[in-house]
């Protein structure tokens, strides 16, 4: 459910070229985008389309060449390194693929890090990572390292991470891609249940199974470097 026409997500004309020694490459040619606030939405592509180049810029890791991105009301093309950076830690979460878990840290050390980051005490920290990795069903491995987990285990506790902020926009990058189809389903199903207990967060997520696609309010697909609402 989302709170009317209220924007989270407002792409125009967005432009993002790449150069690889002599080659230009053209990976987005005027995106126009919008996700209202508290909609699931998938966006589609080929391998290389750029899906996760715009993911990037919607999370203020990289800027775009040209075009508006206002996110979460900020215009983030304006933003200086470092105003990025707080930005992203106190209103995106990110679930990668890969996990991103600092190996030399506990499952509740990685979780702590962005609230640490964002100035909560230690006690406040560990008190809400405790409760999420509980929450997402790791409360009796909190002392153990990344490695000594599954990879369903670590994508939960990468969720348990991601939301520990609290965050307005949780943005994930193929967040099933490294899994097997059962654990997959688990990790989804995770998402829909965290979705039905916060209606008022947005999520963003690429995949290029359109069967998960199908979970989402709607569905976008990145053609050429322009943005196609299916």
């Amino acid at each position: 459910m989302n709170n009317g026409d209220e924007m989270v997500i407002e792409l125009a004309g967005v432009t993002r070229t790449y150069r690889i020694g002599s080659v230009k490459l053209e990976v987005l040619r005027g995106v126009d985008w919008t996700v209202r606030r508290g909609e699931w939405a998938c966006l589609l592509g080929a391998s290389g389309s750029g899906k996760t180049t715009l993911l990037n810029l919607i999370g203020a890791l990289e800027k775009p060449d040209s075009g508006s991105i206002t996110v979460c009301g900020a215009d983030l093309t304006k933003l200086s390194r470092r105003a990025a950076a707080v930005f992203r830690n106190r209103r995106f979460g990110f679930v990668f693929q890969a996990y991103h878990l600092l190996p030399e840290l506990s499952i509740l050390e990685n979780v702590m890090l962005p609230a640490r980051l964002s100035g909560q005490t230690g006690s406040a920290a560990r008190k809400r990572a405790g409760a999420l990795l509980e929450r997402v069903g790791l409360g009796a491995r909190l002392r153990h390292r990344p490695l000594e987990l599954s990879g369903g285990e670590q994508q939960r506790a990468a969720i348990a991470r991601a939301l520990v902020n609290d965050p307005e926009l949780l943005l994930a990058d193929e967040p099933t891609g490294n899994l097997d189809s059962a654990t997959g389903n688990g990790i989804l199903e995770l998402f829909a249940e965290l979705r039905r207990e916060h209606p008022e967060r947005s999520i963003v997520m690429i995949t290029h199974n359109r069967e998960i696609a199908g979970l989402a309010d709607h569905v976008s697909e990145l053609r050429d470097g322009v943005m196609c609402r299916l």
